[in-house]
Order: C-alpha cells, then structure tokens, then sequence
C-alpha cells in the first residue's frame, strides 16, 4: 500500500538508497527497501537507518516504520555475513546496538507495521519500536539457535520484556514459529489487523501520537521502560521527578486549560 500525500524526502535523508523516507505532517515514514532479501539486516541498512533517525527533520513528532515487499524484515542478512574474530564480533553488534537505541530512546516514537516475516533481527528491530500493529501474515521466530548464533541486536534485552524469558528460550532453542494470533496474544504486537491494513492503522496511530505534547511523549518513551528496570521505590521517586516536569511545561498547561473549560474532549468507552 502506498501512503497518500507523503512527500519524498530531500536533502540528507533522499541519500539513503536502501530506505524510502517520505513524511506528511509531523510523520515521517521509514521504509526498509531491500524487498528482494525479504529487507535482511546487512551493515549499510544498519547505518542507513541509524542515521535517518539521528537526522529527522524538526517538524517529525512520530515515525512509521514498515518494510516493502511481502515482509517486514527477514533478519540478519546471512550472504554478506563474514568471519570475524571476538572483537570485530563485538564492534558488529554494538553498531546494531546504536540504531536500534534510536528507535527506541531517539526523539520521536516510532511506530512499527509488520507484516510477513518478522524473523532473527527483525524481530529485534521490531522490539525496540513503541508501538506495533502487525497484519494477518505476520509471523515471528528466533532462528539464532538453527544458525549457531545468538540474538545481537538487543533481542536478548527487550524481546524477554515482552514476551518473557523462558518463550524467548524455546523460540531460540527449537526454532518455533509464532503466528500473528500468538503474536498479539504474547505481547509481541499491540494491534492486529487485516491484510493491508497495517499502514492505515499505523499512521492513524502515528498522527494520534504526533499530536501529543512533546514532553509528554518524551516521558513515556525515555523515563518507562527505565522505571520498569528500577526498584519499586527507586522506580516511584523517578516517577515523581518525571511527572513533575511534564506538568510543569506549557503545553501541558495549555491542554490542562483546554479541558477544564471544555474546549477539550473526555475519555469515553471504546
């Protein structure tokens, strides 16, 4: 499917052959474009993407990220995988390391729409974004443990707070495949949507999100996921510095008027 009204990126980000970047409004759609190697991981996809997210324009409040072709992300992109001694092993996972804290702790939330394979590195990459909606086709599976790997692009950080260490241990060890309903049902997507419709879900998110106070949506991304490492009592004095600030800025304080005179709508049952 292909997003009405997107306007192709310019300047730095047009230079980036192995993404399509277009943005409308306060969107900007990161597209995976490796569509004949099911968009495998290889090292200049890597680079190319960390350095989009260090790069989005100042008007960006959300991404969308999705992949083209019929698959999210396939992994790791094994043909152009070379020996390499300890060290060089550790530099290479550190560089995904970088990237996909960009998408995780970058500027702006990141919105993942996942559909086909969602495999190996993929499934880390996914994992690292802050909301996913994954269409019927989607499914999800760990190969590392067929291939005499293990997980190097965060997986073995994040995928475990999603799912839990002991489904992320048989994925690893027996190679299990997980399908769209699992996915959903162990909290590997948030949404789960019908055949190309993953990209209308996803940007009506990505606007909804955009539309947030900055401040606000900087706190869920920056200071949540840490909180939830902490002690509780550690975990509730950060809660409280961080709820502090975000009252205390003015866009929070426009919205807070905004609803107390009715200029703003209240929560209602879905």
């Amino acid at each position: 499917m292909t997003l009405p009204d997107f306007t192709p990126a310019t300047g730095l980000l047009a230079g980036l052959p192995l993404l399509q970047i277009s943005q409308q409004g306060a969107v900007a759609h990161l597209r995976l474009n490796r569509p004949a190697k099911r968009n495998a991981l290889n090292d200049p996809l890597i680079a190319q993407l960390h350095t989009a997210l260090l790069n989005l324009p100042d008007d960006v409040g959300a991404v969308l990220l999705s992949g083209e072709g019929e698959h999210f992300c396939a992994g790791l992109d094994l043909s152009e995988l070379s020996e390499r001694s300890v060290a060089e092993g550790i530099a290479h996972s550190r560089s995904w390391h970088a990237a996909f804290e960009q998408v995780q702790f970058g500027r702006v939330p990141v919105v993942a729409v996942l559909h086909g394979a969602v495999v190996g590195g993929g499934m880390e990459l996914a994992s690292s974004a802050h909301v996913r909606v994954a269409e019927r086709s989607t499914f999800y599976a760990l190969p590392e443990g067929q291939r005499g790997l293990f997980v190097g692009g965060g997986g073995a950080a994040r995928i475990p707070r999603l799912i839990g260490a002991a489904r992320m241990t048989d994925m690893m060890l027996t190679g299990r495949v997980l399908s769209a309903d699992e996915g959903l049902q162990f909290g590997l997507a948030t949404y789960l949507v019908e055949p190309g419709e993953g990209l209308a879900q996803g940007l009506a998110l990505a606007r909804k999100i955009a539309a947030n106070a900055p401040l606000s949506n900087f706190a869920v991304m920056q200071a949540l996921p840490r909180i939830a490492g902490l002690s509780q009592s550690d975990g509730l004095f950060v809660e409280s510095l961080m709820a502090a600030i975000a009252q205390g800025d003015d866009a929070a304080k426009q919205r807070m008027r905004a609803f107390l005179e009715g200029r703003a709508g209240k929560v209602n049952a879905a």
